[in-house]
């Protein structure tokens, strides 16, 4: 792996972390929760196989509260 491939994956992984973490913390402060944590999972998504999964699974247990 080269090093800029490393940069961005490492860019990618504080970024989505820290967004993923602080979306943890809105589930017990008023905030949008619900909003940000997708949002951390998407970010992560771009370098990262498991939260491609997680929002999958997100997406079809939405879409069974909605019908």
């Amino acid at each position: 792996m080269n090093a800029r491939k490393r940069i961005k994956r490492l860019a990618v992984a504080i970024t989505g972390g820290t967004v993923l973490v602080f979306g943890v913390a809105l589930l017990v402060l008023p905030g949008p929760a619900f909003l940000v944590i997708p949002a951390g999972l998407g970010i992560l998504a771009v370098e990262f196989e498991w939260p491609k999964r997680w929002l999958v699974k997100v997406r079809d247990w939405v879409q069974r509260k909605r019908s």
